[in-house]
């Protein structure tokens, strides 16, 4: 009787199933939904949860598919760091953009402050990513995690079996080494401070 083991291609093909199903604009959208409820207590929550989402999320996500579709580089993963700055303006700007309107309409502070804290998060990614690309993936993965547990239980800590599994897939795939992974899952996970504080 023999037994087969996995393959370096298998390998790449479930870090590629990882990356993808827990990219940062999959990942948002249920953080934000969850983070909106907990925020307002009723469903009205789960709309202010989608604002963030569309605009952490789902807005810089549409702006690197234009961009990849233009030419600009080659997939949403933009192995380039010096091709990246771009990306987090428009994260920022989306992101702000989307706290004024929480303003304006009076959003539940705990949904305003999950955005200003994924705010501070971009600007530190942004800072680092000019001397060191930094795992937007693992820091995104991270700070919905840190979020959740302060906003509902604990218990969300949990999740970050799932933010060790997307540290695992980028490095799987090259896309960063381990210390640019951990260094993004320790920023995202600052996000819980920064919450705590605004």
């Amino acid at each position: 009787m023999s037994t087969t083991t996995g393959t370096p291609e298998d390998t790449r093909t479930a870090a590629r199933a990882v990356t993808d199903v827990f990219q940062p604009r999959n990942v948002l959208l249920i953080g934000m939904l969850a983070i909106g409820w907990a925020a307002a207590g009723h469903w009205s929550g789960l709309l202010w949860g989608l604002l963030g989402a569309l605009c952490a999320g789902l807005v810089p996500a549409a702006y690197i598919e234009w961009e990849r579709k233009r030419g600009t580089w080659g997939d949403r993963h933009v192995v380039d760091r010096t091709k990246r700055a771009p990306i987090f303006f428009v994260i920022l700007g989306s992101i702000g953009t989307g706290s004024v309107v929480m303003v304006a309409g009076h959003a539940p502070a705990g949904i305003l402050a999950a955005m200003l804290a994924l705010w501070v998060m971009t600007v530190g990614l942004l800072a680092v990513n000019t001397v060191w690309k930094i795992s937007v993936d693992a820091a995104v993965a991270s700070a919905v995690v840190a979020l959740l547990s302060v906003a509902h239980s604990p218990w969300w800590l949990l999740g970050y079996a799932m933010t060790a599994a997307v540290c695992w897939s980028r490095v799987a795939l090259r896309y960063h080494t381990v210390a640019q992974t951990v260094a993004g899952a320790s920023l995202g996970a600052a996000t819980a401070t920064a919450f705590l504080l605004v």
